[in-house]
């Protein structure tokens, strides 16, 4: 009911749109509107790539860390 946005109610709300912002101020808004979408989509990628990183980074340091304790580990018992 709410969720879906019908043809006629996109019209009504351009429509208020115009009468508010006027006709020369809508496609201003409109391309702020575009950047600040872009650069949100750039840094939530970018996010996402940096946690990413970290996250197979850390998989991938774990064994060479383990390997590194057994050997501390085995070389005490012979001593």
């Amino acid at each position: 009911m709410f969720g879906r946005i019908g043809p006629m109610e996109l019209i009504l709300i351009l429509a208020i749109a115009l009468v508010i912002f006027g006709p020369k101020k809508l496609p201003e808004i409109g391309k702020a509107i575009g950047n600040a979408i872009r650069e949100f989509k750039k840094h939530s990628s970018k996010v996402s790539e940096e946690i990413e990183g970290a996250v197979s980074a850390d998989s991938e340091a774990s064994p060479v860390e383990e390997r590194g304790k057994a050997d501390a580990s085995s070389k005490r018992k012979k001593s």
